[in-house]
């Protein structure tokens, strides 16, 4: 009943904006254009390319007085407009960093002819001959936008050798361990898009599975607009995957390989004739990381006191396969529609084999033995998608819709079996998990430009999500000298969660301020069933998410940018599950059905300057997360430790990023990157009251050496500092890299060599306490890594925003 009523809601919006759409344009007249102000637009492109321009600064000047008027930026199809303005005679003025500045003059705004139309301005670029070296002007590294940053990663040296998640490491906001798990400000919760469209599979794993050189941009959004769904702590990472505006068919082609097993390659081939674009792209990735592992184990229960120590080796696989098959149709000059169809499989496992020293106190008799250990995680997802965008008239005036269905079956394995000095199992237990996950959306979104640089946008979006999750687990019986099945810690869980969303944004600008308000409302019916206790565990309810985004600037080259969100962290459906399922022989996990969403309120504040070549921005950002959920330990036998999931009260982030790219010559070029934030939990654990905090700080300095032309050299330094949780710290490391790339055949090919962690000092090292058990595990992973990549373009290629330099070799460094 309730999903017909957000339904119906679909239904009676997509009337009114079709009523509204088909109103002459009279009808939405916004009134005498000499009583509100005059207009000037336009559009702002490459010459060379065609591309538009995003972020072009126009200026007006009064042409008697020459002082400034009024000022805008254009926006991501190159249009930009200047309203209201007074009558008059004026000169305007289009920049954008690394191209020739345009200066059209004497532009006439008299009654009656109170709306200009500037048409298509072409920039050309900025090219320097000096000694028979070419310069090209370069792309910043990150674009600031009202409500999100962009980092251009399009022709990075470390984008063809790694993944995503290598990428986003030079991003100082974003670390990465060594099990590939990204966090953003220090939270784990975020959502992942890919080219705006959501994903099934965990945002980790999304990360790690994309081929950085598939990439042309990564937008990180920290503070989303209420159009954006409001999941996750620290925001969104929406990836950009490369296409093309070239006529006629072009590609690139990435081959890699290096020390232990790490090889890969993709392929990206685009056809685009006329008012049709089709493009296929294919990509295969393995990696492995070995290395060795310590760890130290104490429990204590009533008087007595037991201790487990190991050591040993750990390798670490990933293999990482896709594929995606696209076509783009321009029905007519306003409408177009997109079908895409993508697909792929991966499998992640970690194998241990480790000596173990077991012992209690009092006592004194030792127990060793050895231990061998697999988990293997695979799956293949499936997924198509069709948008429709209809354009109204070309300022901006649209609606779009959007279906995307998604479908994944993933299996887990994971079994642990310790050996005497034998070799004979002593002791052996396997787990098995499967089932499958779909999810339905659909998404209406409507924007109607009003005066000058205001415009209205709403929308409606529903999500269906469906999931099942079958454990089964088996015990090795010494006396069958088999696994035996053991009903009591099998399970099967149903998930099924209903999601329907209004959401309203209004944006305008006063002068150099900017604005953008919104709200967003969502319904929620959710229901969890356990199958085999015929017991269920339902939400229905309404959440609402107010957003506002400001920005101003000061003076030419200033610019100020502030926020607020509202944001919400639903449990995934396994934390909910209140099962005892074994990991290995010393741990287990169980869920808590009782867990409540975190709820997020976050502030930013952002000041950016560029000055010549070389730019700084810094951010001060405060997030308060209420609910929060923590994983926590506690002993569930003798050297047997419990993991589950608990609201243990509020975390709160104060901390501020900073950014600065100089330009000291013109053979050398320096990224300095640092986040900077002290870090609160505090709350009620096990009936017990506590409070943690530390500084956390991040560090990366990137020096880039052009040697000549087509060659570059890259030297990368790093640091993060230790942090805490609820139940443990983190402690610090530094990395080393270096790289050197050289381009060949007038760039069509180029060579990158790659070496990662030169000193070894990569380690994760993280210890954590509670009142009954001490726990403290190392990895140390081998190094360095060496890793060649081949790169090549056919015809040309060319991707929809061509980056005239790369801007690093590195796309970070391994994180732990």
């Amino acid at each position: 009943m309730r999903s017909h009523i957000g339904l119906l809601v679909v239904f009676i919006l997509a009337l009114t904006w079709i009523n509204l759409a088909a109103q002459p344009s009279g009808m939405r007249d916004r009134g005498d254009p000499e009583r509100r102000g005059g207009s000037i637009k336009g559009s702002v492109i490459d010459s060379l390319t065609q591309v538009p321009l995003e972020y072009a600064n126009i200026i007006v000047f009064d042409t008697r007085s020459g002082s400034q008027v009024d000022g805008t930026i254009s926006h991501e199809d190159g249009h930009f407009e200047l309203a209201p303005l007074r009558p008059g005679i004026f000169d305007i003025e289009i920049k954008f960093m690394g191209f020739h500045a345009r200066r059209i003059e004497g532009v006439r705004l008299m009654p009656p002819e109170m709306a200009v139309d500037l048409g298509t301005i072409a920039l050309r670029r900025a090219v320097i001959a000096l000694e028979e070296v070419e310069v090209l002007a370069e792309k910043p590294d990150m674009v600031f936008k009202i409500d999100k940053k962009v980092i251009n990663v399009d022709k990075q040296i470390t984008a063809r050798s790694g993944t995503a998640a290598d990428v986003l490491e030079n991003v100082p906001s974003i670390t990465v361990d060594i099990e590939g798990n990204v966090s953003l400000r220090g939270s784990s919760s975020f959502t992942v898009l890919i080219d705006n469209r959501p994903t099934l599979l965990e945002p980790n794993e999304v990360l790690q599975q994309i081929p950085a050189s598939t990439i042309d941009n990564i937008e990180i959004i920290t503070n989303p607009s209420a159009k954006y769904d409001p999941d996750g702590v620290s925001g969104i990472i929406n990836i950009i995957t490369k296409k093309t505006k070239q006529g006629g068919i072009s590609g690139i082609v990435n081959l890699k390989g290096g020390l232990n097993y790490n090889y890969g390659g993709d392929v990206l081939v685009s056809y685009r004739r006329e008012n049709v674009n089709t493009y296929l792209g294919m990509d295969y990735n393995r990696r492995e990381s070995p290395g060795t592992v310590e760890s130290e184990r104490r429990t204590y229960r009533d008087t007595v006191a037991s201790f487990v120590n190991s050591g040993g080796d750990s390798r670490w696989e990933w293999t990482m396969y896709s594929g995606k098959a696209g076509v783009e149709i321009g029905l007519t000059p306003r409408d177009l529609l997109s079908l895409e169809a993508r697909g792929g499989g991966r499998s992640w496992g970690r194998n241990k084999d480790e000596d173990f020293d077991a012992w209690t106190e009092p006592g004194a008799e030792h127990n060793r033995y050895r231990s061998h250990s697999e988990s293997e995680r695979t799956g293949d997802f499936y997924q198509g998608s069709m948008d429709y965008q209809h354009r109204f008239d070309d300022d901006g005036h649209e609606v779009l819709g959007k279906v995307v269905a998604v479908r994944y079956d993933g299996d887990e394995e994971s079994a642990t079996e310790l050996l005497d000095t034998y070799k004979a199992i002593t002791s052996g237990r396997r787990s098995v998990e499967d089932g499958p996950s779909t999810r339905l959306r659909f998404d209406l979104d409507y924007t109607l430009p009003l005066n000058g640089e205001k415009r209205f946008e709403a929308g409606y979006q529903s999500r269906f999500d469906r999931s099942e999750n079958a454990s089964k687990f088996y015990e090795y019986d010494t006396l069958s000298v088999r696994y035996e099945f053991r009903p009591e810690f099998s399970h099967t869980t149903e998930y099924e969660r209903d999601i329907h969303a209004i959401y309203a944004l209004y944006a305008g600008a006063l002068g150099r301020l900017g604005y953008q308000g919104g709200l967003r409302t969502e319904y929620v019916d959710r229901l969890v069933t356990l199958v085999d206790e015929d017991e269920t565990f339902t939400i229905d309810r309404w959440d609402f998410f107010p957003t506002f985004h400001m920005s101003y600037g000061l003076s030419e080259g200033h610019q100020v940018m502030a926020s607020y969100t509202r944001r919400i962290d639903r449990p995934r459906h396994w934390y909910l599950e209140p099962f005892i399922t074994w990991s290995d022989a010393y741990t287990v996990r169980q869920g808590n059905p009782s867990l409540e969403p975190e709820y997020i309120d976050s502030y930013e504040l952002g000041y950016q300057k560029h000055f010549g070549p070389s730019m700084i921005s810094l951010e001060a950002y405060y997030r308060l997360t209420h609910n929060k959920v923590e994983r926590v330990q506690s002993v569930y036998e003798d050297n047997v430790m419990l993991h589950t999931v608990e609201n243990v009260g509020k975390d709160y982030v104060f901390g501020t990023e900073v950014m600065l790219s100089l330009g000291l010559v013109r053979w050398w070029n320096i990224n300095l990157m640092g986040n900077f934030y002290d870090y609160r939990v505090e709350g009620t654990l096990y009936d017990k009251d506590f409070s943690e905090e530390s500084f956390n700080w991040k560090v990366r300095a990137n020096n880039t050496f052009k040697l000549t032309k087509s060659t570059r050299f890259q030297v990368n330094g790093f640091y993060n500092s230790p942090t805490v949780s609820a139940q443990g710290e983190r402690e610090g490391f530094c990395l080393t890299d270096v790289a050197v790339r050289q381009d060949l055949m007038n760039r069509a090919l180029s060579v990158a060599l790659q070496v990662r962690d030169v000193f070894r000092t990569g380690k994760f090292e993280f210890t954590s306490e509670g009142p009954d058990f001490y726990s403290h595990r190392e990895f140390t992973r081998k190094s360095p890594r060496v890793t060649l990549t081949l790169t090549y373009n056919f015809n040309n290629y060319k991707p929809e925003r061509d980056d005239t330099e790369d801007r690093d070799m590195f796309g970070g460094d391994e994180e732990f």
